[in-house]
């Protein structure tokens, strides 16, 4: 049996395609125009590259590259706005009360286990600059707001199963006072590692308890963390972008204590959470 030739196949062998490809002069002048526009462009765009650029050399001392700073004038600035959006992975650092322990072995021993969950917040920031232009130092005070699911688990001690275990949500909405020291490393043409540091005062403006019954734990309405983390800025021409990673460890213990066997297993409840926070200034 004869087999077909593979360009047969195709349908794409030479005589289909000579008429196709005569083009008439009313055809050419628009390609014509594309192409003069798009070297004009690319000739811009090489002229402003070049203009104010810095040359990069390598070892032989051959020009490899130009690369312009931009915002070449953002270490003056005194204040610098900004907001950002801040996806976050929130967990409660639990500790458990001596009436657990004494209560190990008998029926009223119940333990709970803490349970990632994934949150979301988001601001303004505020950045001033602490001492002379180019200073490496920076204040910054960035409110936000906060939507926090922080989830725990309840099972008995000695004999847990899965229908025994109890799972609650401690939603809130948080409002999120944070002050913070930011240093800066040099900048290395459009790009600089920093260092930040701070505490974040919050305090909850809104809460869902839509079942009373099933709220074994509450949650204090006001809390203290110790925020530290590092970033990288990243400049453009028209804004600085700024990824950074965040830990957050609560300071103060926001358990509201009640007299049933929930809240008697439990010594402390204290926040963690590690955000990754994207600013944009």
């Amino acid at each position: 049996m004869a087999t077909p030739h593979f360009r047969h196949q195709l349908d794409i062998h030479g005589p289909q395609l000579r008429p196709a490809a005569r083009l008439g002069r009313g055809q050419l002048l628009p390609l014509a125009a594309l192409a003069w526009a798009i070297l004009a462009l690319t000739n811009h765009a090489q002229a402003q590259r070049f203009k104010g650029g810095a040359l990069q050399k390598n070892r032989k001392g051959k020009i490899t590259g130009i690369t312009v700073q931009n915002l070449p004038a953002y270490n003056n600035r005194f204040f610098r706005p900004g907001f950002y959006i801040a996806p976050q992975v929130s967990r409660l650092f639990v500790e458990q009360s001596a009436a657990y322990y004494q209560a190990l072995g008998s029926p009223r021993s119940v333990s709970l286990n803490a349970i990632n969950s994934l949150s979301f917040s988001a601001g303004f920031i505020g950045d001033i600059r602490l001492g002379p232009p180019g200073t490496p130092l920076h204040f910054r005070f960035a409110p936000g707001v906060s939507f926090l699911t922080r989830r725990v688990a309840f099972s008995p001690r000695d004999f847990p199963s899965p229908d025994s275990i109890q799972t609650q949500e401690i939603t809130s909405t948080q409002l999120d006072l944070p002050l913070l020291l930011k240093y800066t490393s040099d900048r290395r043409r459009n790009t600089r590692l920093y260092m930040i540091a701070g505490i974040k005062p919050s305090t909850t403006i809104g809460t869902s308890r839509n079942n009373p019954q099933s709220n074994m734990l509450r949650a204090s309405s006001n809390d203290l963390t110790l925020e530290y983390g590092v970033g990288l800025d990243l400049f453009y021409p028209l804004f600085k972008f700024a990824p950074e990673l965040r830990f957050s460890h609560g300071l103060t213990n926001i358990l509201e204590p009640r007299n049933d066997i929930f809240s008697r297993s439990v010594q402390s409840l204290r926040s963690n959470t590690v955000t990754l926070y994207i600013n944009f200034e």
